[in-house]
């Protein structure tokens, strides 16, 4: 056993004589120098609620926190993650793996765009592919010592979804919502597929929830009146946040600055992940 053990061996890469697998669908083990923590799917059921920029911003949270933290962008065929970080350079390999490029602030991201002459051109492949690719990301790439990865993932409950609760040794998913009544439904799919597949749901984050008018300081729910507490207390989940909307967010991922955000609004999740860093989610 290793001195660093966390005696999560699903995100182990050792190959010591007191392994044990944490679950019995895990089938990929993450690189032998790699040694994660703990790994959260960032999910949503439909397009557009802005699952990458939330993914983008918990990262930064936590690792503002101290923490080590890194982003693997299963969103083969959307990937935005680079681009909100400013990441433009390819990832290093070596015979022993894959280099994961690093943000500004030392957030290791791999992404299929950055492997593409042109982070504009189309991956068009089908359904086995992307899953190996998004398998790859999790065994080839040399992600060192990490406390926190999360997992951007691709809209609703595709093959991508699937290979990642099947291969990768997922401790946990935040589900992203907006605030529209349709929601519950495309929420209730996500949760469904999670419950089928065994992995705990940490809770709900509703982006676009809001937007407080500089002017007056008045909130205004562009999107109609938030659902997102009956749907928590429907399934018996925790809302973890509540995000406005703010051209500020927008702005600093279309620079390449969202490492430069300001806001308060992840804390309590923060502090939920930090005390559920050395167990399970429950």
């Amino acid at each position: 056993m290793s001195e660093n053990c966390n005696l999560n061996c699903g995100s182990c890469g050792e190959d010591c004589a007191d392994r044990k697998e944490a679950r019995k669908d895990f089938k990929e083990r993450p690189h032998e120098l790699s040694n994660i923590k703990k790994v959260i799917g960032i999910v949503s059921g439909k397009g557009g609620v802005g699952k990458s920029s939330v993914t983008s911003m918990l990262a930064v949270t936590m690792q503002r926190l101290g923490h080590s933290v890194a982003i693997l962008d299963a969103d083969v065929t959307g990937p935005s993650i680079p681009k909100a970080f400013g990441i433009k350079e390819r990832p290093e390999g070596s015979d022993y793996g894959i280099y994961p490029p690093k943000s500004k602030t030392g957030i290791k991201v791999m992404s299929i765009n950055l492997f593409l002459d042109n982070d504009t051109d189309p991956v068009v492949w089908r359904g086995p592919i992307l899953g190996n690719t998004v398998k790859q990301f999790w065994t080839d790439v040399i992600w060192g010592d990490v406390d926190f990865m999360f997992i951007d993932m691709p809209p609703g409950t595709g093959d991508v979804p699937l290979t990642v609760f099947q291969s990768l040794a997922v401790d946990g998913i935040i589900i992203v919502t907006s605030p529209q009544e349709l929601v519950s439904m495309i929420v209730s799919k996500a949760v469904k597929m999670a419950e089928m597949m065994n992995i705990p749901v940490i809770g709900l984050v509703e982006n676009m929830s809001y937007f407080k008018c500089p002017d007056n300081g008045k909130e205004y729910h562009i999107f109609g009146e938030s659902h997102i507490d009956e749907i928590a207390e429907k399934h018996s989940l925790k809302v973890l946040a509540k995000l406005p909307i703010d051209p500020r967010i927008s702005a600093a991922c279309d620079k390449g600055m969202i490492e430069l955000f300001d806001g308060d609004w992840f804390e309590p999740l923060s502090k939920l992940l930090e005390e559920s860093e050395a167990k399970d989610f429950e």
